[in-house]
């Protein structure tokens, strides 16, 4: 008997594999939090068998070449994969972009007329990556066998993330997400992360600011932590740098004492520029002060222009959430 296992993180399907929990184990990892989604086009062709789609935009292009070739998988679409294995798993993460991936791929196989019967879904409250394969193995993660019920729901929520405007997702928090336990967590953590009503800022740019209002403090130590048990962060490393550049690097700075930048590979491959980096010393300027307090906002001072899901967040197109109030505001 085959057994597929499908997860989100390349240390948990490392563990996966040597606590022989799956005879395939695979990742997929495309970042969904972050910039543009990709095009109806590639979305459809993702999860396709290989043609000629790029590097990166190819559902087995975030396993190892070696680990395919071991298995024996090459070009493979994910449906055809499923045909030739007598079970599948899906062990996903926690964090909203791993959520996301669950939704992505639960739309496309209801598209595709998957028998849901074939498909379970380990639900899990733990980092699978941070366990030990062996321990792994004598953990109870409840298996649930998957229905048509629980593919319409993801296919609904991936919709709205996919929409031009946060609307539809907001809206979704008002239903009965209990079939997917991690969903209504994720879409919150996710609306979050828009401007705030007041400051301008997302939860992670306001985290930022609170970690450097001290003084005299190095980048490192603003990082979120991705190890702590109940760390669920929306932003991976190169995304938070990214971030903290766009505090630092702007017409008028929140943040002062970046000495090198910006936060790109080009700069980590250089040592110098990278140490240069890492020995900054942060501090909140007079504004970011005020920013954080709540008694300026940022986005009336600086360029905003990201991409939030489906939905292009510039100056004069700019949704905010009442975190207060747990509710969506329009653009004025």
């Amino acid at each position: 008997m085959t057994r597929l296992v499908l997860t989100t993180d390349s240390s948990a399907a490392g563990a996966l594999e040597q606590a022989g929990l799956g005879d395939l184990v695979l990742t997929i990892e495309r970042r969904l939090v972050w910039g543009p989604l990709p095009s109806g086009a590639e979305l459809e062709a993702f999860f396709a068998p290989r043609t000629t789609q790029p590097h990166s935009l190819h559902w087995l292009d975030d396993t190892p070449r070696w680990r395919l070739q071991k298995l024996g998988v090459k070009h493979h679409g994910l449906i055809e994969l499923f045909s030739d294995c007598d079970t599948v798993e899906l062990w996903m993460g926690l964090d909203p972009n791993a959520q996301l991936i669950l939704l992505w791929l639960l739309d496309h196989c209801r598209s595709e007329g998957v028998a849901v019967s074939e498909l379970v879904i380990r639900r899990l409250d733990i980092t699978v990556g941070d366990i030990d394969p062996q321990r792994l193995t004598e953990l109870d993660q409840q298996a649930v066998r998957l229905t048509q019920d629980h593919l319409e729901l993801a296919s609904r929520a991936w919709r709205a993330y996919r929409a031009p405007t946060p609307r539809a997702v907001s809206e979704l928090l008002n239903d009965d997400l209990s079939m997917l336990p991690q969903l209504g967590r994720c879409l919150l953590d996710l609306l979050e992360e828009l401007p705030d009503v007041t400051t301008g800022l997302g939860a992670t740019e306001t985290r930022l600011l609170e970690l450097v209002a001290p003084g005299n403090v190095q980048p490192v130590n603003v990082f979120p932590r991705h190890d702590t048990p109940d760390a669920r962060p929306v932003f991976d490393y190169w995304e938070v740098g990214a971030l903290l550049d766009g505090l630092a690097r702007c017409p008028v700075p929140a943040v002062t004492g970046l000495d090198e930048g910006p936060f790109s590979l080009d700069m980590h491959n250089d040592h110098s520029r990278h140490a240069r980096y890492k020995q900054s010393h942060l501090s909140l300027t007079d504004f970011g002060k005020a920013v954080l307090a709540g008694s300026e906002d940022f986005g009336r001072h600086n360029p905003i222009d990201r991409w939030w899901g489906g939905t292009h967040l510039t100056n004069d197109r700019l949704w905010r959430w009442d975190g207060q109030g747990h509710s969506l505001v329009a653009p004025a």
